[in-house]
């Protein structure tokens, strides 16, 4: 088995395109393909193969990236062959391989409809995906709810339970620090084993300063009389605009708040004529899912993510 990367040369590039975008788990079509390479989102260099002694291609792995983006970000497409015996051994190769090209083990992004598990066929493609990521050093999983806004949801309108205003870079990172406290968050629950809420923080300030959205976005929440209530990050992809990161501290937590806060991101992507709001939560966050119901976002898929045990 031969695991390499594409090359630019254009006869590389087509054999990806031509790979069937089929099997029960969701694919990259040819021309969502060519859109991302086209955006540099996709590159030959982050497209690799996997190819028998006589170079059929047998297997096909997509990584994403932003379009400034050094390294990829994340696997968004795996496929194998049906033909091929022992799937979960192959793609647990091929991303060996992308890995240590890239110096790095991006998350893998696994695009699934609301109640997977009941359908056999889809279930197993998931199983061998599963074991090929946990192979290569993706160990950990975290199941999240997509959510998707549109403007026929409509807006809720300010209430003057929170005043909302900007902050200084120490503010957000010390409502970053107080936010983590007690958080349903499986990624900042699993974070804070191996850091401080500091070192957390300042990685989350760094993150979402690497997104697409505006930091003269964000805001802070406060009570009326000026007592911190949490915190509203509106921001974005390289597609559209997100619900990028919200909550409530501690102390003001089970009040409701969390909906004046979420409403308060909706209310200005929407001001700025955003069609289409996308935002995720872990499956297991209930109470931040029952927000993204209340204010009329809606579940579009589920995402599996499978990624390293130490990640950002």
């Amino acid at each position: 088995m031969i695991f390499r990367a594409a090359t630019a040369d254009p006869a590389d590039v087509d054999r990806a395109l031509a790979y069937p975008a089929d099997g029960p788990v969701a694919a990259l079509t040819a021309e969502k393909v060519r859109e991302e390479l086209a955006g540099n989102r996709l590159r030959p260099e982050w497209t690799w193969f996997a190819e028998d002694a006589d170079g059929e291609v047998l297997a096909r792995a997509l990584w994403w990236g932003r379009a400034d983006s050094e390294r990829p970000i994340a696997l968004d497409c795996l496929q194998v062959r049906a033909s091929v015996a022992d799937p979960a051994a192959v793609a647990a190769g091929l991303l060996a391989a992308g890995h240590a090209a890239f110096g790095n083990l991006p998350d893998y992004n696994v695009s699934l409809p609301r109640g997977w598990r009941d359908e056999p066929e889809l279930a197993a493609a998931v199983a061998w995906r599963q074991e090929a990521a946990y192979k290569a050093g993706l160990t950990r999983e975290i199941e999240r709810l997509r959510y998707e806004w549109t403007p026929a949801a409509g807006t809720t309108g300010p209430t003057g339970r929170l005043v909302f205003r900007d902050g200084t870079d120490e503010e957000f990172l010390d409502a970053f620090v107080r936010l983590s406290a007690g958080s349903l968050d499986l990624h900042t629950q699993t974070e804070l084993r191996s850091m401080d809420a500091e070192q957390l923080a300042r990685e989350d300030v760094a993150f979402y300063l690497d997104c697409p959205g505006e930091r003269s976005w964000w805001r802070l929440a406060h009570l009326p009389d000026g007592t911190l209530a949490g915190m509203a990050i509106p921001s974005a992809t390289p597609y559209h605009r997100n619900v990028g990161y919200l909550g409530v501290v501690p102390e003001q937590r089970g009040q409701g708040l969390i909906d004046e806060i979420l409403g308060e991101i909706t209310r200005f992507h929407a001001s700025q004529g955003a069609e289409r709001i996308t935002a995720t939560t872990d499956s297991v966050n209930a109470p931040m899912a029952a927000a993204f119901d209340r204010a009329g976002y809606q579940v579009t898929e589920i995402r599996l993510v499978l990624e390293a045990p130490s990640t950002r």
